[in-house]
């Protein structure tokens, strides 16, 4: 019974605890942050607290990067670069490039797709998608050279036939 009892109260600690963490939790302040306010400082303060929810995430940390660099905060975006490429994979070179290729640095998109084909010398995808940008950018034969691995690998890839449409009728490619 005493044992019973115990882990009755045992597990009603427990329950306390977690309900005390969460209550404890700060609850991210939503539209009333930005509500009002004038655009920059609004999308900075939405960018500030995007930041702070990103924590350690290099997806995150580079989707709130991108938005900083194309708004021409580039020190702030550079900064939240550095962390999130701290140990990057191919795909995190990969959102690099795509967000050099949107504030149309080309040297810098293609040396981080090239960073990112290396990285995952057997990923197709990364490899369309980078054969998008380079028909896109006029370079046609570089395009459809790795077009040829993605295809190689994965024939039967939807995606891979959709980002060669984008890139030949020339719209911008999906997110």
């Amino acid at each position: 019974m005493k044992s019973g009892v115990a882990a009755t109260l045992a597990l009603a600690c427990l329950g306390f605890g977690i309900g005390v963490g969460y209550a404890a939790k700060e609850k991210p302040p939503g539209v009333e942050l930005f509500r009002g306010k004038p655009s920059k400082e609004a999308g900075l303060a939405a960018l500030h607290q995007a930041e702070s929810l990103a924590g350690e995430g290099s997806w995150e940390l580079l989707g709130v990067a991108r938005v900083y660099y194309l708004a021409g905060e580039k020190d702030k975006a550079q900064a939240l670069m550095e962390r999130a490429l701290r140990k990057p994979k191919a795909s995190d070179w990969q959102r690099v490039g795509q967000m050099y290729a949107d504030a149309g640095e080309n040297a810098k998109a293609e040396e981080a797709f090239l960073k990112a084909l290396a990285a995952d010398p057997k990923d197709d995808t990364g490899r369309s998608e980078v054969g998008s940008w380079y028909i896109r950018n006029g370079q046609r034969d570089k395009g459809e050279e790795l077009y040829a691995q993605a295809f190689a690998r994965n024939p039967s890839e939807l995606w891979h036939y959709v980002r060669a449409g984008e890139a030949y009728l020339g719209v911008p490619p999906g997110h």
